[in-house]
């Protein structure tokens, strides 16, 4: 999470977290709640990909709330987790998308290493 920050102009902060909303880590601003952001992140990640499926648009991969103060991208690890990435109004949405792709592979090999197997 940090090289992307390091990488993407405007990020303010990050998270990740199970589908459920659990918190798994932050990067955050003093002041943002991480456990309702990753409450309310993972609810937008399951109505994002029912609409996908509703919509026959295929596998979601991510969804970009733009506000007057920044934005809030959600972006699918894998079937289990999610990366929750807050910018400012400069932040370069396109470039984040290009460096996001190489980010979640990565975190979701990571997360899928650590799954408990079924025995």
């Amino acid at each position: 999470m940090r090289a992307l920050r390091e990488r993407v102009p405007g990020i303010t902060g990050t998270l990740i977290a199970a589908i459920d909303g659990l918190l798994v880590v932050e990067d955050l601003a003093e002041g943002i709640d991480p456990d309702g952001l990753s409450a309310l992140a993972a609810a937008g990640l399951g109505l994002c990909r029912r609409t996908a499926i509703a919509v026959d648009q295929g596998m979601f991969r991510h969804n970009v709330i733009a506000g007057s103060g920044g934005y809030l991208a959600v972006y699918a690890i894998g079937e289990n987790g999610l990366l929750a990435v807050l910018g400012d109004e400069g932040l370069a949405i396109e470039r984040l998308h290009q460096e996001a792709g190489p980010t979640i592979d990565h975190l979701g090999a990571t997360l899928s290493a650590v799954q408990p197997t079924a025995s």
